[in-house]
C-alpha cells in the first residue's frame, strides 16, 4: 500500500503513520512526503517503524539473498591451494619419515579451536598462484606462505605466538619472505610479552635465493639478534622435527629450552656433506648433531622425546612452571602431598659420606607428588635440575647427585647448573639447593675441559640471582662446593641443614692426609696408625658437624628431615616478596 503526506511531515510522522497503517492492514506500507518519487519509510505488519533512514532499505525492506560472490570463491580456492603445501611426493615422504605435515602437527599442538590466526599465507603468492601458467600442483617452484607458518594460538589455556616449518617445501628451507614473517613474529611478541613456540623442521638458509635475506639489517641474522632481545622476556620454547643445519640450528641453541624427537631431530653447523668436504670425516647426521649427542654430550637438548605426541606434552607440562613473561608470577596450583612420605628422607640418607644414593629419593619426599619435572637429565648428571612445586609454588631444584660420580661436580654439570639458575631467575622462580658434594672436580682432564671456567659460572649465576633461595645441606658440603650450592655467603634467604650434614674445607680423609701425613707416616705400627687415623678423622667430622655450625651461626638451622616439606614450604611463602637490589652497573661480564 503506497501513502502520500504533506510536505512538510518529519520523517518521524511519516514512521508513526506507516507502522499504525502496517499494523492496523497486516500488509506493507510505503509512505512518501510530499512530491518525493521514493518512499521516506517502507515498513511491514512485523516492522517496529524504526523510520532512521529514507528509502525502502534503511527502513528494513527484505534483505535480497547474499551468499560469497565469485571473487570471495576464488580466494578460498588460494587458500586451499596454499595449505596443501608443497607436491604431494614430499608430504608422502613425510608419512615414511614417521613425520606430521606442518598442519597436522599444528592441530596436534592446538586442536580446531586453539588456532588463533595465522599471517602470511600468501608470502611468494605472486610467483607460483594457481592462475600462473607456468605452475602446477606438484611443481618444485610452488613456495605456499614460502614454507614458514606464523601466527598466534591457544596452547594449554595460554596465548602464545608460533612459527612452523613447512618442509614440503623446500625442506623447510628459509628465504625472503619467510624471514620477514619470522622476524614480524618475534617483534610482535616482544610488544605482546607472550611465549614464542618455534616448531623447526628446516634445512637453513635457500642457498640459489640468498639475495635478500642473507646479510640484510632485517635478514635472517636478525633472527637471533631478536631471539637475544627475547631472552628472558618471554620463554622461548623450541621443539626439533628433523635436522636443522647451519643458520636453522641456531634457533634451537638460542631457546630458553629445546626439546628433540629420537630418531627424528638433529642439528649442526654443518651438514654432513659439507663436513666431509671440509674435514674428510665420514658421518651421518645422527651421528654428527642427533638427539643423543646434544642430550648427553654438548647440553643444547633439555629433553628427548619418543614421539611427536610426547614432544607435545613435555612442553604442555614445562609451561605450567613458566610465566608469560618476565612482569608476571609462575602460576601456581592447589597443592598436594608428596608421593613419598616426608618422615623417610633420614633413612635415605646414608650416614656415611662416601655412600652413593639417589637424590630423588629425597625429592619425591620434599615436593608435591608427580611434580618434578627433570630438565638435561643425561648431561652432567651429578647435578639434578628440575621445576617441581611445593605446596603449589613452582620452584627450580639445583641438587647435587650423590648416585652420579659421587656428586662432584664437573665442568658440564657447573654450566648446567648455572644456564637453568639464571632461568629461574628471569623468570621468577624461586631456588633450593639440595647439597650433598665433595666439591668440583679436580684433575688435569677437567682443568683442560674448564672447570675453573664453568665453576665460576655457576658461582656468579648462583650469586646473581635475585629470586628467593633457600639452600639443604643434606650431608657434604666441601669445598666450593657449599659456594656453588648457594652456601651462607651467597645471599640465601635461609642454609639449614639436616642432621647428616657436614660443611668444611674438605672431607676428612683429605684434610687428615694433607694435614697429618708425615705424623702417621711415622708411626710404624700399623694397628697404633690406624688407631691414630680413626681418632684424626672423629676429631675432624665433629669440627665440621651441622651443630658445630648452627653453634657458630653459620647455618640458621638445623631441620628434622621429616619436617623439611613443610619448612621450606613455610619460609618459601613467607620470602615470596623478597626484595634483593644488584650493584648499578650494566651487567656482568662473567655469563
Amino acid at each position: 500500500m503506497k501513502v502520500r503526506i504533506a510536505g512538510d511531515a518529519s520523517v518521524e510522522e511519516a514512521s508513526a503513520i506507516a507502522s499504525a497503517l502496517a499494523e492496523h492492514l497486516a500488509d506493507s506500507v510505503e509512505v512518501f512526503v510530499g512530491d518525493a518519487s521514493e518512499p521516506a519509510v517502507v515498513s511491514g505488519p512485523a516492522d517496529d517503524a524504526l523510520g532512521n533512514g529514507v528509502g525502502a532499505d534503511a527502513a528494513g525492506a527484505d534483505e535480497p539473498d547474499r551468499g560469497p560472490t565469485e571473487r570471495e570463491r576464488r580466494l578460498v580456492e588460494e587458500i586451499e591451494n596454499i595449505v596443501r603445501g608443497g607436491p604431494e611426493k614430499y608430504r608422502d615422504r613425510l608419512a615414511e619419515q614417521g613425520k606430521l605435515f606442518v598442519r597436522d602437527r599444528l592441530d596436534l599442538w592446538f586442536g580446531d579451536d586453539g588456532l588463533k590466526f595465522e599471517d602470511g599465507k600468501f608470502a611468494n603468492f605472486d610467483a607460483w598462484h594457481p592462475e600462473s601458467p607456468h605452475v602446477d600442483a606438484d611443481d618444485d617452484d610452488r613456495l605456499p606462505a614460502d614454507g614458514l607458518l606464523t601466527g598466534a594460538a591457544e596452547f594449554e589455556g595460554r596465548d602464545v605466538h608460533f612459527m612452523a616449518n613447512d618442509f614440503t617445501v623446500k625442506a623447510g628451507s628459509m628465504a625472503e619472505k619467510g624471514v620477514e614473517k619470522f622476524l614480524r613474529m618475534q617483534q610482535r611478541a616482544l610488544k605482546t610479552g607472550k611465549p614464542v613456540l618455534y616448531l623447526m623442521d628446516s634445512s637453513g638458509g635457500r642457498i640459489d635465493q640468498q639475495s635478500g635475506f642473507f646479510a640484510n639489517r632485517e635478514g635472517i641474522g636478525k633472527y637471533y639478534y631478536n631471539h637475544s632481545m627475547l631472552s628472558g622476556r618471554v620463554p622461548q620454547i623450541c621443539v626439533l622435527y628433523g635436522p636443522c643445519i647451519a643458520g636453522a640450528a641456531y634457533t634451537p641453541v638460542f631457546a630458553d629450552f629445546t626439546i628433540m624427537v629420537e630418531g627424528m631431530s638433529a642439528m649442526a653447523i654443518a651438514s654432513p656433506r659439507m663436513v666431509e668436504m671440509v674435514t674428510g670425516e665420514d658421518i651421518d647426521m645422527q651421528d654428527l648433531g642427533g638427539a643423543d649427542v646434544h642430550a648427553r654430550h654438548s647440553g643444547s637438548a633439555d629433553l628427548v622425546a619418543a614421539n611427536e605426541e610426547e614432544a607435545r606434552e613435555l612442553v604442555a607440562q614445562l609451561v605450567s612452571y613458566l610465566p608469560d613473561n618476565a612482569d608476571e608470577d609462575p602460576p601456581r596450583t592447589a597443592g598436594t602431598d608428596p608421593a613419598k612420605a616426608p618422615a623417610g628422607i633420614d633413612d635415605v640418607i646414608p650416614e656415611e659420606p662416601n655412600r652413593a644414593y639417589d637424590i630423588r629419593e629425597v625429592i619425591d619426599r620434599v615436593v608435591d607428588a608427580e611434580s618434578c619435572f627433570e630438565l638435561q637429565p643425561d648431561y652432567g648428571p651429578e647435578i639434578l635440575t628440575a621445576f617441581a612445586r611445593i605446596d603449589g609454588r613452582p620452584v627450580g631444584i639445583v641438587a647435587n647427585q650423590p648416585a652420579q660420580r659421587a656428586g662432584a661436580i664437573f665442568p658440564d654439570a657447573a654450566r648446567k647448573a648455572a644456564e637453568f639458575i639464571w632461568k629461574c631467575d628471569a623468570y621468577s622462580i624461586p631456588l633450593l639447593y639440595l647439597c650433598d658434594t665433595p666439591g668440583f672436580m679436580a684433575g688435569s682432564q677437567v682443568e683442560k675441559d674448564g672447570i675453573l671456567e664453568a665453576g665460576k659460572k655457576m658461582i656468579y649465576a648462583t650469586s646473581s640471582a635475585t629470586v628467593p633461595k633457600q639452600s639443604v645441606v643434606v650431608r657434604k658440603a666441601y669445598g666450593a662446593g657449599i659456594y656453588a650450592m648457594s652456601g651462607p655467603a651467597y645471599d640465601p634467604e635461609a642454609t639449614l641443614a639436616l642432621p647428616s650434614g657436614e660443611i668444611g674445607i674438605m672431607g676428612p680423609e683429605a684434610a687428615i692426609n694433607a694435614v697429618y701425613a708425615n705424623k702417621l707416616a711415622a708411626i710404624e705400627d700399623d694397628d697404633e696408625r690406624a688407631a691414630k687415623e680413626q681418632e684424626l678423622r672423629e676429631e675432624f667430622r665433629e669440627d665440621i658437624d651441622a651443630h658445630r655450625m648452627a653453634s657458630e651461626v653459620v647455618i640458621d638451622e638445623i631441620v628434622p628431615p621429616s619436617s623439611l616439606r613443610t619448612e621450606l614450604a613455610e619460609r618459601f611463602a613467607f620470602y615470596e616478596t623478597v626484595e634483593k637490589d644488584l650493584p648499578n652497573k650494566k651487567h656482568g661480564t662473567i655469563l
